[in-house]
């Protein structure tokens, strides 16, 4: 399954759904103790501030400055090379 990203209620999160199980619900942030590599590399994007995991998709939180069209592709590729089967 492709990696496909849809908006949420809050502008400053979207929505990943990856088509398999992520784990979770975890929910990790810059500080925290982050042991999941796709969530290690998610918050390494700048102006990522959390990423939270669950069931089959992961919902990536932002600062209000940043903007997704820079993030979202960087996103996509790393959860694409993380899950895609």
């Amino acid at each position: 399954m492709t990696v496909t990203a849809e908006p949420t209620p809050n502008p400053n999160a979207l929505k990943f759904t990856v088509g398999q199980d992520v784990g979770g619900p975890k929910t990790y942030v810059a500080a925290g103790d982050i042991d999941d590599p796709a969530a290690r590399a998610l918050l390494d994007i700048e102006g990522v501030t959390s990423v939270f995991m669950t069931a089959d998709f992961v919902t990536i939180s932002k600062t209000a400055d940043s903007d997704w069209a820079v993030i979202t592709p960087q996103a996509t590729q790393i959860l694409t090379d993380q899950y895609e089967v």
